[in-house]
This record gives C-alpha cells, sequence and structure tokens, in this order.
C-alpha cells in the first residue's frame, strides 16, 4: 500500500458532469494515478492533506481503492467503492469533535460516492464488456453459442492459414487442444487451486459478483430441453478472470525435420536463446520483415500492377494524392495480397518491456522455462539493454566451472580399477538367461548387454543407472548381473527400501538359483526384527563367504555387517533412501561394481544422468499385451469411492487403498465399512508386528480380502495380477515419484487398470497442484523417466558435484543451462570420442577377431581367444588369468607395450603364438580408443574390397582435431573419412579424402557445439544414439546387414581380402590412437589442474573473509 497526498492550496470544483466523467474515466481506465490526481481537484480550507490509500489486488491484475480519513486520535475510516448505498455509512466520530478540513474531506468522499453511485450502471456495462469480452452483448445462452461458433469458425480459418504458411517455411504445425486433464472441471476452470481461496474485498467487488452470477444465470438457461447428444454447457473458459472461448487456449506444436520440436500453450513461459524469459501469448501472422531479393522483385512488380488497377478505377484521372492514398494501403492489413505483403506464422512472446514475434521457422531458439520453483513465477526478461546478456555469461562461467569439475571426475574414475569379471564364463550366464520364461523386450535386450560390457569389458568399477517403468523388467537386468557376479567367485547383495520389496525380490531370487534349483546358490534374507541369534548368524555367514547372496533392507547398510568379497550391490529404487543411508552406501561401494534400478530417479541422479556424468540404461517399450493405466485426479467425495471400488468389486477384482499416515487407517476403514458393509479389508503398514505386513498383503493376494488398506509400503514389490483398482487417499500429500509407483501397483495383467488420486482442495499447494497434473497427463506405458524429468521440472535440479546448481539453472531455465553445460563439456574434452568396450572385426578368415573357432586334432569346435596367454609361460593359473585381464583390457597400444615388457622380465622371452595374437590386441587397443565398434569389407564395383570402419561417436570436429597432431598434419593416404549428411553443414553426405589437405575451419564449425543451432537436439541425440550402437554391435551377425553408409565411418581404400590384413590396419591406426590418447590425457589433466586451482582461490577467499570477520570483532571490542 502507497499512502498519496493531494496538495495544499485552493481551487474551485468543477462542473458536476466534468468531474463525473473524469472520475469514470479514471475508475474504468484502472488508472491509479489519474484516480488519485482527480482527487486532488476538491477544494481545500486548511493546509492538512487527504489520505488516498490505493492497493493492487495482484491476483487479479485489478486496483482496489479504500479512502480513509486520516485523524491523529481516530481509527481511519474505511469507504468501499462499487456500491450506491451509502446511507448506512458510520463515520465513526461526530462533526462536532471534527475541525473543518476533516468535515471538509467526508463530504468530498461522500460526493464521490454519489457520483459512483450514479454512474453504476454505466461502470457495470463497462466492466461487462472487460469481463465478458466478446460476450458481453449476449443476452440468451443461445447468444452465447451463436458468439461461440463465430469464434470458432475464426480461429479455425486463423489456424489453417498459419499452419499453411508456417509448412511453407519447411514447419511442422500442429494445433494442439486446450490443455485439458482431470484436474480441471467440466468448465475448463482449475479445480486443484493452492492455499486458501479466501480473498479480500474488492474494488468492483458487487459489480463482479452481480455478473458472475448473471452468467450463471445465463449459462443454466435451459438445461432441461437439451436434445439428445447436445452438451448443455457453454463451451467457455475463464482467463485472468475474463470469458473467452476455450479455443483460444490452444497450444502449438511445431517442429522440422531436422529433429527439433517445441510444445507450448498460452500462458506458458519460455526461454529465448537472445531475448530470454518471457511469456507465450498466442501464434498470430506478421507481415514477413526480410525478404529474398527475389521476393523483393516480385513484390515490387505485383504493387506496381496493383497500383495500376486503383488508379484506373478512378474517373477523371488520378492525383498525387491518389497515388499516395494508395501506396499507404501497402503492407497494412488492408494489403491482403500475399505477393505484395507476404505472411508469416510468428509466436506472439511477452516481455517485461515489450512484445517479440517469432518466427515458427526460428522456433528452435526456445524451450519451455523449467527451473524447479513452481511457487515464484519467473521475472520477465528486458528485451533492450543487457540485462540477460549477462544472466547467459554468468551462467557460462558456471557450466565452464563444473564441466571442469566433471571431467576430473572422469579422470577420478578412470584411475579406479578392480578385478572384471571372467568372459570365459558367460556361456554359463547365457545358460542361465534360458530360465527367464518370457522373451526379452529390445528395451530390455539393450540393458543385459550395457551391464554385461560394464562388468566384463571395462577394468573401472561399473556405476550404472538403470531406468525402466514398474513392471518393464529392471528386476531380470539385476537377476543376471546378481548371478554373473557369484558365479565368478564372489558376493553379491540386493537393497531395497522396504521389507515388502524385499520379500519379494527374495521369493523370486531363490526360485531362479537358490537351493533345489540346478544352480543351487546359497541366498539369504536379511531384515530388520529378525531377532538377535538369527542376525547374528547370518551375518557369520556372510563374513565367512558361506552365503553368496544377500537380499535385504537397510539391515544391509548396518556397520556391524561385514563381507568376505563383495563384487556387486543392487539398489532398487534408490530414491527411497535418505542421504545418511546414501553416505553409508559410499562407503559400501569403493571400488565394486554399483547397478541401480529405478522407474523415477531423484533430480540429482536424472541430472547426473542426462549431463553424461553417470552411465545410463533406460527401458521404455512394455512387455505385450500391458495397457496404459486410466487415471483420475479428482476430489475426495463418498460417490468416486463407491464408485471406483463397485466397479472392481463387479469383476471379481480387488483394490488397493493408500493413505499417507498410519493414523488416518482407522478412518479410512470406517469409511469403506460405511459404504460396503460386506466388505473384506486387510491392513498392511510399516508399524505392525514382526513380519504383520508382509502376512497381511500375503493373504490379500490368496483373495482373502477384497481390499488392501495400507500405507507406502506396499509402493514397491507388490505384484498381484487381480488388482486392478488402487485409490489413493490425500494425494496431494504424496511426492511425483511415489504416486507414479503406486499406480505401477496395479495394471499387471491385460485387464483394464483404474488409478484414483484424491485430494482435498483446501490443503493443496501450488507444487502438489503441478504434481497431480503432471500425473494425470502422464498415463501411457513407458512415462517413468518423462515422470522423473517433470519432477525435476518442478522440483529443481538440486545439488550437483557438491555446488547448488538450482540458482544457476533459475535464471536461464534448466533446458537452456544443460545445454550449456554439456556444450561447455565438449569443447574442454576436445575429443570426447566415446571409449568402446569391445570392437566386432568381422575381416576374411577371421583375422583381428578376438575369439577364434577352430577344431582341434579330434574334430572338437574350440574357441581360442586373442588374450589367452599359453599355460606353458605362464603356469600359475591366478596369475595367468591376471594378466589375460590386462591384455584384454589394455586401453592404448602403450600399455600393451609396458605389458609385455613386464612379461619379458618376469616370464621370459615371448612365444611365437603370443607374439601373433598380442597384434590382434593391439589392434582392438586402436579401434576401442578410435571409437570403431564396427570393422568389415565393402565389395565395390570394379571387383576391389574397401575395409570400413564404423565409429559411431566420430563427428567432424574431431577429425579435424586429430589431423593437425598427425606426421605432415595430413591424413594417411588411402584412409577416407565418410560423414552422413546430418553432421555436415552442408547436410550433404561428405568423404573427406587422405592424404591431402583438407579444411579444418570448416571441419571445426560443428553445429554441435552451438546450443543456438537449429540441429542441437537431433545432433544431441544423436550422440544417446552412438552409444547405443556400440554397445550393441558385438551382437551383429553379418556386416552387410548394416546400412552402413548412415553412420561415421573410417575407409581404406582397396584394402583387399588377403592376409596380413592385421598389420594393414594397424599401419593406419596405430598413429590416429596416439592422436587421441594424447589428447585426452592432456584434456584431463588440464580440467583437474583447472580444478584444483579454483578450489585453492576458493579456499583463500574463505579464510580471507574469515579473517576480515575476526579482525572487524576485534575492532568493535576494542571501541
Amino acid at each position: 500500500m502507497a499512502v498519496v497526498s493531494s496538495p495544499s492550496g485552493a481551487g474551485g470544483v468543477g462542473k458536476k458532469s466534468a468531474q463525473s466523467a473524469m472520475l469514470l474515466m479514471a475508475l474504468l481506465a484502472s488508472d491509479v494515478n489519474a484516480f488519485n490526481n482527480l482527487m486532488t481537484v476538491v477544494p481545500r480550507r486548511s493546509g492538512r492533506s487527504m489520505g488516498g490509500i490505493a492497493s493492487t489486488n495482484v491476483a487479479n491484475n485489478r486496483p482496489h481503492f479504500h479512502l480513509m480519513a486520516q485523524h491523529p486520535h481516530r481509527t481511519d475510516v474505511d469507504v468501499q467503492f462499487g456500491t450506491a448505498d451509502t446511507s448506512g455509512t458510520s463515520w465513526g466520530y461526530e462533526e462536532d469533535d471534527m475541525d473543518d478540513a476533516d468535515i471538509e474531506r467526508i463530504r468530498r468522499k461522500e460526493r464521490v460516492n454519489e457520483l459512483l453511485a450514479e454512474h453504476e450502471e454505466e461502470i457495470k456495462e463497462e466492466r461487462r464488456k472487460k469481463k465478458w469480452g466478446e460476450f458481453s452483448d449476449a443476452k440468451t445462452k443461445e447468444d452465447v453459442k451463436r458468439v461461440e461458433a463465430s469464434m470458432k469458425e475464426k480461429i479455425n480459418e486463423e489456424n489453417s492459414v498459419k499452419k499453411s504458411l508456417a509448412n511453407q517455411a519447411g514447419i511442422q504445425f500442429e494445433i494442439l487442444a486446450p490443455q485439458e486433464s482431470s484436474v480441471y472441471d467440466e468448465d475448463g476452470d482449475i479445480k486443484i487451486i493452492g492455499g486458501s481461496s479466501k480473498k479480500g474485498g474488492q474494488w468492483y467487488n458487487k459489480v463482479d459478483k452481480d455478473l458472475e452470477q448473471e452468467w450463471e444465470e445465463l449459462e443454466s438457461e435451459n438445461e432441461g430441453d437439451v436434445a439428445d447428444g447436445q452438451s448443455s454447457k457453454t463451451d467457455t473458459v475463464t482467463v485472468n478472470g475474463k470469458i473467452v472461448a476455450r479455443d483460444t487456449l490452444q497450444g502449438v506444436r511445431v517442429g522440422s525435420a531436422g529433429g527439433w520440436e517445441l510444445e507450448i500453450f498460452p500462458g506458458d513461459f519460455i526461454v529465448h536463446r537472445k531475448f530470454g524469459i518471457g511469456r507465450f501469448e498466442k501464434t498470430c501472422t506478421r507481415p514477413k520483415s526480410k525478404l529474398t531479393d527475389e521476393e523483393k522483385k516480385a513484390q515490387d512488380k505485383r504493387r506496381g500492377e496493383l497500383m495500376a488497377q486503383e488508379l484506373k478505377k478512378i474517373s477523371g484521372g488520378a492525383t498525387p494524392e491518389d497515388i499516395q492514398r494508395v501506396r499507404a494501403t501497402f503492407g497494412t492489413e488492408e494489403d491482403d495480397d500475399p505477393i505484395s505483403n507476404p505472411q508469416i506464422t510468428v509466436l506472439e512472446i511477452s516481455y517485461a518491456d515489450g512484445i517479440v514475434h517469432v518466427p515458427v521457422d526460428r522456433a528452435y531458439r526456445i524451450s519451455r522455462y523449467k527451473a524447479g520453483d513452481t511457487i515464484v513465477k519467473p521475472r520477465l526478461s528486458r528485451v533492450r539493454g543487457d540485462t540477460w546478456k549477462n544472466a547467459r555469461r554468468k551462467v557460462e562461467e558456471n557450466t565452464l566451472a563444473l564441466a571442469q569439475d566433471v571431467l576430473a571426475l572422469y579422470a577420478t574414475r578412470e584411475t579406479l580399477q578392480r578385478q572384471p569379471f571372467d568372459p570365459s564364463r558367460e556361456g554359463e550366464v547365457k545358460e542361465f538367461e534360458t530360465s527367464f520364461k518370457f522373451e526379452p523386450t529390445p528395451d530390455q535386450q539393450k540393458c543385459f548387454e550395457d551391464v554385461e560390457n560394464d562388468m566384463v569389458w571395462r577394468s573401472r568399477p561399473m556405476d550404472r543407472l538403470v531406468c525402466g517403468d514398474v513392471g518393464f523388467g529392471k528386476t531380470e537386468v539385476a537377476m543376471r548381473a546378481l548371478f554373473r557376479a557369484i558365479l565368478n567367485g564372489r558376493q553379491a547383495a540386493m537393497l531395497a527400501p522396504t521389507g515388502v520389496l524385499a520379500a519379494q525380490h527374495y521369493k523370486n531370487i531363490v526360485k531362479r538359483m537358490g537351493e533345489g534349483t540346478p544352480y543351487n546358490r546359497k541366498i539369504c534374507l536379511l531384515r530388520g526384527g529378525m531377532g538377535v541369534k538369527a542376525t547374528r548368524e547370518m551375518r557369520a555367514g556372510i563374513l565367512n563367504g558361506e552365503i553368496e547372496l544377500i537380499i535385504g533392507t537397510h539391515a544391509i547398510l548396518s556397520k556391524q555387517l561385514e563381507f568376505k568379497d563383495l563384487g556387486l550391490l543392487v539398489i532398487d529404487e534408490e530414491q527411497r533412501f535418505g542421504v545418511k543411508q546414501k553416505e553409508r552406501l559410499k562407503l559400501i561401494c569403493s571400488g565394486i561394481d554399483v547397478l541401480t534400478l529405478s522407474a523415477t530417479p531423484i533430480p540429482r541422479t536424472l541430472q547426473m544422468s542426462l549431463s553424461g556424468i553417470r552411465d545410463t540404461s533406460t527401458i521404455k517399450s512394455p512387455p505385450p499385451m500391458r495397457k496404459p493405466t486410466i487415471s483420475y485426479v479428482v476430489d475426495m467425495n463418498d460417490e468416486i469411492l463407491q464408485d471406483a471400488v463397485q466397479r472392481e468389486l463387479d469383476r471379481n477384482g480387488q483394490c488397493f487403498y493408500v493413505v499417507p499416515r498410519i493414523s488416518m487407517i482407522d478412518d479410512a476403514k470406517k469409511t469403506l465399512e460405511r459404504l460396503f458393509p460386506d466388505i473384506r479389508i486387510a491392513i498392511a503398514h510399516g508399524r505392525m508386528a514382526k513380519n504383520g505386513a508382509e502376512q497381511s498383503v500375503a493373504e490379500f493376494a490368496e483373495g482373502n480380502h477384497e481390499i488392501l488398506l495400507a500405507t507406502t509400503v506396499i509402493e514397491n514389490g507388490v505384484d498381484i495380477p487381480t488388482v486392478n483398482t488402487i485409490i489413493i487417499q490425500n494425494s496431494q500429500a504424496f511426492g511425483m515419484s511415489t504416486l507414479y509407483q503406486l499406480r505401477g501397483r496395479v495394471g499387471r495383467s491385460d485387464q483394464q487398470a483404474y488409478a484414483y488420486f484424491l485430494y482435498q482442495e483446501e490443503t493443496v499447494t501450488e507444487q502438489a497442484a503441478m504434481r497431480l497434473q503432471a500425473i494425470g497427463e502422464l498415463n501411457e506405458l513407458g512415462s517413468g523417466f518423462d515422470v522423473a524429468n517433470r519432477d525435476l521440472e518442478i522440483r529443481g535440479a538440486g545439488s550437483l558435484l557438491g555446488t547448488e546448481q538450482s540458482g544457476m539453472a533459475a535464471r536461464v531455465g534448466f533446458d537452456l543451462y544443460m545445454r550449456m553445460l554439456k556444450k561447455s563439456i565438449r569443447q574442454l574434452r576436445g575429443l570426447d570420442l566415446p571409449l568402446v568396450p569391445r570392437t566386432n572385426i568381422m575381416l576374411p578368415g577371421q583375422q583381428g577377431s578376438m575369439e577364434i573357432t577352430g577344431k582341434n586334432k579330434k574334430g572338437d569346435i574350440v574357441r581360442v581367444n586373442a588374450y589367452n596367454i599359453p599355460k606353458r609361460y605362464i603356469p600359475d593359473e591366478n596369475e595367468r588369468v591376471k594378466q589375460e585381464t590386462s591384455a584384454r583390457l589394455a586401453e592404448s597400444t602403450a600399455a600393451l607395450v609396458a605389458l609385455t615388457n613386464d612379461w619379458k622380465e618376469s616370464f621370459g622371452p615371448l612365444p611365437a603364438s603370443l607374439q601373433v595374437r598380442l597384434k590382434t590386441l593391439h589392434l582392438h587397443a586402436c579401434t576401442r580408443r578410435l571409437g570403431i565398434d564396427l570393422v568389415g569389407m565393402k565389395g565395390n564395383e570394379d571387383g576391389t574390397f574397401d575395409c570400413v570402419l564404423r565409429s559411431p561417436g566420430l563427428r567432424p570436429r574431431h577429425w579435424a582435431a586429430i589431423v593437425p597432431e598427425l606426421p605432415r598434419g595430413i591424413a594417411p593416404k588411402g584412409l577416407d573419412v565418410a560423414f552422413p549428411g546430418r553432421l555436415t553443414l552442408s547436410g550433404e553426405d561428405e568423404n573427406v579424402a587422405g592424404g591431402k589437405a583438407i579444411d579444418l575451419k570448416e571441419l571445426l564449425e560443428d553445429p554441435s557445439l552451438d546450443e543456438d543451432a537449429n540441429n542441437w537436439d537431433a545432433l544431441d541425440q544423436e550422440e544417446i544414439e552412438a552409444i547405443k550402437e556400440i554397445s550393441s554391435a558385438y551382437q551383429i551377425k553379418k556386416f552387410d546387414e548394416v546400412e552402413i553408409e548412415q553412420y561415421p565411418r573410417f575407409i581404406i581404400r582397396d584394402f583387399g581380402k588377403g592376409p596380413k590384413a592385421v598389420d594393414r590396419l594397424l599401419k593406419f591406426l596405430l598413429p590416429l590412437a596416439k592422436v587421441v590418447l594424447d589428447k585426452q590425457e592432456n584434456d584431463k589433466d588440464a580440467a583437474k589442474m583447472a580444478a584444483e586451482l579454483r578450489e585453492k582461490r576458493e579456499a583463500i577467499d574463505k579464510q580471507r573473509k574469515a579473517q576480515e570477520y575476526v579482525d572487524a570483532q576485534k575492532l568493535l571490542m576494542a571501541d
């Protein structure tokens, strides 16, 4: 509130009509300053000021006026405008107590009130135009329907024009229905609101209430006389207090064949790379401002023709004024000729100081604003000035520092080593896989390959996140990893957040590999409440190695538990563990393989995955016959509850009923028993007696009860096909991942499943409203990763690598922040070629292959691996296996040379057979370093054969960085590099020939380094897909089945099919691999040094500030 005082001085009162008109103009325009200025024209008899107090109701963008008589000893008098009835107003004191100035002020207020009363009808009519908009002249429902039809027709015509213009520009343009989900009521108004809906008095309070009542009466008119199949409701919604047709809220999806896509709705906050944070208002058409030379010539010619046509219509000859009049219409709304005034489709974006129209073919520069703080709306940027530019500069500095930390982390991770698992045992793992009775989905198969590569073909410990929907097969990925670990003589553990989930895992794993199965493995279930003796015996068995596989809850994290030789830890639903548990996990997981499973990873985990810090595999393909669960987000009431339960009972099914707190169970049970007197209810929660919750769930699964009333104890691990309805009470109290997990408890069969998210409106916060809206919208199969992304959008990114990033992300939006971070990482890494776990070499005669199949003297088929060392050379088996592992996982030829020198010193000269095999190992070290995952032969029309080496992660910028470091700065003659058109600046397939100089500048202008490029999204996705291709390359059986032209690749021309193929390949690849290794090591060292220097500076600054504070305190005490 701001107090506005009128200046002292004498003056005369104007005519009644003039003052009335001025007052009305000020009021109707909602102009606070004009109104206050108007109050200063009234004469005064003393030097005291009249107080005028104006406030603005932020929620409704309407001024809210009170006039108060200011008196030093009396309460201010509150006179509220908007009503004609002032006869009963009490002023709180007698005239005899007042001086002349007080009396004059009150009389002036009375006069203002009289003026408002006289013109209330005019105010109401103007208010109607403002609040009803296009519908202000409607008197009946038929009038409303008529206006709706007219507006819909107009909107459809405009949309058709917009789409046509966008398509002409090569842009896909699709109109989206107004955003609706179950969080909206049938009138389109949001039912879920945050906080209290209580509002104070408003300026037009009575007028607005009258108009609202009038609209309700108009809408309810003739409700009983509606023909079958027709709706009695008007198709309108209220936006910012104004009634509009629902179609005005239509969203738009624009995109291009290049891969970018944008989906936004009116009111969405967006981020434009150049202009900053704005608010999307609508799509519209505008004259095209930048014309090509051809378009300009055509425009001039057409305007000349139009000028001639118009002038011919003028009888008696045209004057210069006539010519000027016609010319003035060109380029205006009157000029509807598509050549004279070409139009384009634009997105209208509001900013703090203006409006920007962005052509749809430039919409790739826009992304929806996400920063994680939905309570505080972002401040709109100013188009003029350097505020946005400065914000971007600060964020770029931040992302550069973070990128250095990321690369330092990469370097640290590479120094961690552990004994990988034996590839010779993979045959037994394949045999175990046959006990899986379902056909793996494509994404599952990809996860199996990723985990195998991590555990068997990498020397650093695995740290992989497997993200997949509930019921999509994450547990099978974990089970195969667990079996591989214990098969190799290591212990394995699986950590679950609840006893119910741990018991479910234990039951399933014992069936597959426990005692009584062909594998006969010793498995135990460790959890709280087992008794001191049983727990002590189990811990002893784990310590001495008798127990191979441990399934458990938080008891696994106990400091009293020690493992003999833990090799793998699987963490199910990581988001359910707190900070203390994760700190303990860091200690346990040091130097061992870690596999994390999650349907909805926490924001920090997801951010690490998106930025490439953490290896991630995603399962999105659903099992056969699964149907999406139909979700309802509705206000809590008995009718909904009764319908939901009765539907399930009618088809002989069962229901889950979930409450957020144990204290709510009794009330919920009474409600259910009141609605269904004969129903049988089982109860499960975390404070029941030993095994009580598990027992209740087991009895429920056997069909002894119709409803399981529980807390989130059933969030994980409960898989009952007969339960296909879940009701979640007070759903606003749950997090998004919990809601998603709970919904995943149903729909485990081919039956249609239903989920009811019931809420209490008075306790819903804005973040809760957004969570419920998101859970209602994201109900498709495989949307768990999308749910996690939306949770990241709502909650924020949190802390990454120990530094708070949410503040920086809020400045530019999360999408742009991640783009800038990835750009910084790519620039610092330079040669960020992905390291390939193993290369599938398919040359004639199995040359260069890591595994060679042949026959022994007896005719039996045998397999010999290139890394096998003859037994007579290293007789000790353990030592031989250790050295074989070092050889097969060597990541550079330099490492192999150092290893063989050690062999010579320790075991003597190398046997001839081992020297031949070492060439193959050197070849694989080169291909892995160069990102080559597949090698094969391709015939030419002239009968020659080329050797083609696929490198999915190779980019033009990489080749531009490698070539200058080669001898004479030129690639070897005969070695070409080919890039598909989607990766080149020209958009055409390009072949960079070896043996001659190349244009490095053109290669270095890589759009994948520019987050503002129109094909950033496509190229960024290309980087992700490249990693997938690399992991699956070893499964390829025939080289001809691969569309090799679709990938970046090295080509050795006229390679031939003769012997010595490995030698010829090494001649070309050894120099390249050395350059890549040296540059990558230098990049890592530079990043580590930069991070260490920054940490030292920060420590010095912190120490200096602390000393300054101490000195200041000493000075204060001395005074």
